[in-house]
């Protein structure tokens, strides 16, 4: 196909237009995986550190911080957290270990937890933290060296 000067025009007026969508395309993840802004599904992270399981957080006993909304089950986790949110925050903003470990970020449940060395780290599912559990030394490893470059 010849190019002519109407093709050339066509493609100067789209060209923008294919800019601007690869832009969206490309948009940064959030550092801290939240749903509706509110971060491990509204758990306080606290209490996997201090009660050892998942407990939902009161909507009414919050935090915002790195962008996203905490919620914490008492005012003393709330407190614990605020001053030093990053002894509580989960690994890798929140994202699945796993697939930070693989390089590419998803979404986890608070089901799926474990705490390594006093940091949290959470998974997809059970079943994947049972994968991520298999070599979780050289899972943390891979996960450190590609955060946090795995949210561009």
């Amino acid at each position: 196909m010849p190019i002519t000067r109407r093709t050339m025009l066509l493609f100067a007026a789209t060209t923008p237009v294919l800019t601007t969508f690869a832009t969206v395309a490309r948009a940064a993840t959030p550092t801290i995986y939240a749903e509706d802004g509110v971060a491990v599904d509204g758990t306080d992270v606290v209490a996997y550190f201090t009660e050892g399981q998942p407990v939902a957080g009161n909507p009414d006993l919050t935090h915002d911080w790195m962008g996203a909304t905490w919620r914490f089950s008492t005012e003393e986790n709330r407190a614990a957290f605020i001053e030093n949110p990053e002894s509580f925050a989960p690994q890798y903003g929140g994202y699945c270990a796993y697939a930070v470990s693989e390089g590419y970020t998803a979404s986890t449940v608070p089901e799926a937890w474990r705490i390594v060395d006093d940091k949290l780290y959470l998974n997809f599912s059970r079943r994947v933290q049972r994968r991520w559990e298999r070599d979780i030394p050289g899972r943390i490893a891979s996960a450190d060296a590609n955060w946090p470059a795995v949210l561009n």
